[in-house]
This record gives C-alpha cells, sequence and structure tokens, in this order.
C-alpha cells in the first residue's frame, strides 16, 4: 500500500480544487492498473491565515508502488495554480498502509486540524519517517499533505462527502443546477444527508459560487445516502464524481477548555462559562455579548452571516450559565454554536406603587424607593419572572453559514437537548 498526501493546490481567484486534484490522482492511477481504495478528505484548522475556503487537504489510499504514486503526484503538482503567489502546493509518498503512519505523523494530523504549524515541521518529520515529499513554491501545502497522511490513523470519527465535477469547458461560468431538484434531494436525504440546503434562507449550500470545478458537493453520514442525493440533483451535464471519507462534521476542530484564561487566538474551543453583559447588536448586525468566568471575561460574536443565529445569542441574559465554541480571533470567540446550560429565570425591577401602579422613584442612595405621588416606599428592588423563549440545549449557525469540520446538531451525540437548523 501507499498513501499519497496532496495540499494547496487551488486558488481563491483562479479556482481549480485540491479534490479535483486527488480524484484526477485517482483515476490516473486506476488507468495505470493500481486500485484505489479510499479518498480521503480532511479539514485542517478553519483558523488558517493562507487557507483557500474550506482548508481541505486531501489523501489517496492505493496499492500503487510509491515510484507510480510520485509520479502521478509530480505530474499534478506541476499542474496546479501556481500563478497565484499564495498557491504553494506540497505532496507527501508514504509507503505502507493508511494505518501503520508513524504516531508522530498521526499526531502532526491532529495537531493540523487544530493548531498552526510551519512547513519546517512538515519538512523534518517526513524526513525522519522516510516519506518523499514534493513541493512548488514555498512548499507551504506540505503540512497539509502530510496531515492527510497521518488522518486515518489519527481520527475515529469519519463522516462522507460525494463531489461531482464540472465538465472542464464550463468552469469559471454560471452553474445550472436545477434548484428544485436540489431542495428534493435533500429532503428526501435528511438527516442522513446534511447541510446540503438552507430551507428558511432558501439557499442552495451543496452548491459553490467560486469559479472551481465543483457542481456540487453533498455531505451526510451514509456514503450510499450522499451518492444517491448527488444522482438525484439535476442540471448541467457532470463530468466525473467522487466519493470522500472526511472529517467534515465532526468538530474536530474544537478543543475542551477549563477555563477562558487558556484561550489562544488561531484555535478553537468549546468552555463553560457565564453570560456577563446583554447582548448588543453593531453596526452590520453583529451581534456581541461578553462571557465570564472567575475574574476572566471573553468577547463572543455572532456575526451577521450567522443569520438567524443571532436572534439566539439576542435571547440570552447575564447570568445565564453556557458553553461556548468556536474560533478565536484577536482575543474574540467566534460563535459556531453554544449550550444554554441553566437560564436565569426571575429579575430585579423597579417596585411600582400598590396604591396608583405607577413605578416608584430612587429615595436616594441606600434608601429604597418612593412614589412621589402616593408617598408609598419599598426596600428595595422587587424579583420578577422573565419571559424566556429560549429553552436550555444546544443551538448553532444555520447550514448556509456552517463551516465544513463543524459538527451539525442533527448528527446527534450532544450532551443536552438539540435545536437543529435545516
Amino acid at each position: 500500500m501507499t498513501v499519497i498526501g496532496l495540499d494547496d493546490t487551488d486558488s481563491r481567484e483562479a479556482g481549480l480544487c485540491t479534490t479535483y486534484v486527488a480524484a484526477r490522482i485517482a483515476t490516473e492511477l486506476a488507468r495505470r492498473g493500481a486500485t484505489v481504495e479510499r479518498r480521503l478528505l480532511l479539514r485542517c484548522n478553519p483558523a488558517v491565515e493562507h487557507k483557500t475556503r474550506g482548508n481541505a487537504a486531501l489523501a489517496v489510499h492505493t496499492d500503487a508502488e510509491p515510484a507510480l504514486a510520485r509520479a502521478v503526484l509530480a505530474a499534478e503538482l506541476d499542474a496546479a495554480r501556481t500563478g497565484d503567489p499564495r498557491t504553494n502546493p506540497g505532496g507527501v509518498v508514504a509507503p505502507g498502509t493508511p494505518e501503520s503512519v508513524p504516531a508522530s505523523v498521526a499526531t502532526f494530523a491532529e495537531r493540523a486540524v487544530r493548531d498552526l504549524l510551519d512547513v519546517d515541521a512538515a519538512r523534518d518529520l517526513a524526513a525522519s519517517a522516510d516519506f518523499a515529499t514534493l513541493s512548488r513554491g514555498n512548499g507551504r501545502g506540505l503540512i497539509g499533505a502530510l496531515a492527510a497522511v497521518g488522518a486515518w490513523r489519527a481520527f475515529e470519527e469519519w463522516t462522507y462527502e460525494c463531489i461531482s465535477y464540472r465538465e472542464r469547458e464550463r468552469w469559471g461560468t454560471e452553474r445550472d443546477v436545477d434548484r428544485d431538484s436540489v431542495f428534493a434531494a435533500a429532503e428526501a436525504a435528511y438527516p442522513a444527508a446534511w447541510d446540503t440546503v438552507d430551507r428558511v434562507e432558501d439557499h442552495a449550500v451543496c452548491v459553490p459560487r467560486t469559479p472551481c470545478p465543483i457542481l456540487h458537493a453533498i455531505r451526510g453520514e451514509d456514503p450510499d445516502a450522499v451518492r444517491e442525493a448527488a444522482t438525484a440533483v439535476e442540471g448541467e451535464p457532470v463530468a466525473d464524481r467522487a466519493l470522500f471519507v472526511t472529517n467534515q462534521g465532526t468538530d474536530a476542530h474544537l478543543r475542551r477548555a477549563d477555563d477562558v484564561a487558556a484561550l489562544r487566538d488561531g484555535r478553537a474551543y468549546c468552555v463553560d462559562a457565564t453570560v456577563a453583559t446583554p447582548p448588543e447588536t453593531r453596526a452590520g448586525g453583529h451581534v456581541f455579548l461578553a462571557v465570564a468566568d472567575g475574574d476572566r471575561d471573553l468577547d463572543c460574536a455572532a456575526f451577521e452571516p450567522t443569520k438567524r443565529f443571532r436572534d439566539r445569542v439576542r435571547a440570552l441574559r447575564p447570568g445565564d450559565r453556557v458553553t461556548v465554541c468556536g474560533e478565536v480571533s484577536d482575543g474574540t470567540l467566534k460563535l459556531e454554536k453554544f449550550a444554554l446550560r441553566e437560564r436565569v429565570e426571575t429579575t430585579l425591577e423597579t417596585p411600582d406603587c400598590p396604591d396608583c401602579g405607577r413605578s416608584m422613584a430612587s429615595a436616594g442612595r441606600d434608601q429604597g424607593y418612593r412614589c412621589r405621588d402616593c408617598g408609598t416606599s419599598a426596600p428595595g428592588k422587587v424579583e420578577r419572572p422573565l419571559d424566556r423563549d429560549l429553552e436550555p440545549g444546544w443551538y448553532e449557525v444555520p447550514p448556509c453559514a456552517r463551516r465544513h469540520v463543524a459538527k451539525p446538531l442533527v448528527r446527534g451525540g450532544f450532551d443536552a437537548p438539540t435545536h437543529p437548523e435545516v
């Protein structure tokens, strides 16, 4: 067996797609008589500065000899979008089975999903494992390529994605995909296939808007379900179709933090805290609040693209116990999901006069309240029940705003009731 890893062959402006390159490698290996056991799509740390949208690294598991694997990989790296200075492809050829890669490489894969790494560390580790490496430009893609090689040993939870590719002459043009067939396929496959559409926003999430070769991509729990949903979508001709095993929808990027003080920029966390400030809607429709853990505060944000999720955040109240999850950037946690653990049920308000019903006024510092018309008094604020429309449990951003690696609530396995977005 041989494991081929690759990354960073695409460009934000010039298109292409590393999944497409991996599919081409698999096709060429099969044409040359090799068997491809698996195509693997690893979503790495979404906070990496130099990533394209999904920060995907790819691996091909094959019985091809390493020399053949290297030759096919080299040809594909030569076709990468290296005209873009931010595209710096890297490839790794690892002899042996995916299960037998060194533990150090598996650890590297885990770190690539949760940490920030540098290319020199990837080069050194690949050399110590006696893996062949290929690169173009500064070779930054070697980080993802080596991570993809180690991913099968590193992770246990996997989902599937069926990607349909466009004919070459259509790349960069408007996609011809029948909207009704997309929504029908999504309805028929849900929840085995998820994040295909956003029903509330009336948006076909599975159809990209970039100039890449992808026509549509269906994600889900079951390989048959995603294949069937893909074939049910009508529109322009499909040039090729490939199934990938992937860490998408697994929350593999999140790590559990014991307290707010442990959080660092460029990583994603789940942490328990208490809502410290009322939610505030700022310019652009972004919603901010602070949570506290002891004497440490953490700013959290639900940005405008998260749409209706912001209403869930606006419904939080100071004193609510929550678990917040998301990437930390510039000291602010960008919310991907949260759990309301314990909610505040009462609030302290200025008392009303028992005689006239009007709100009392302060009688002075530490002197309680007094009705200026009736002369009645009260010793302090009174506790009144809050009308809460936010139930305890997990809440998430909608499909149109979900990161590839983030776990949809519909997948289950959460430690409280869930309120999935569809």
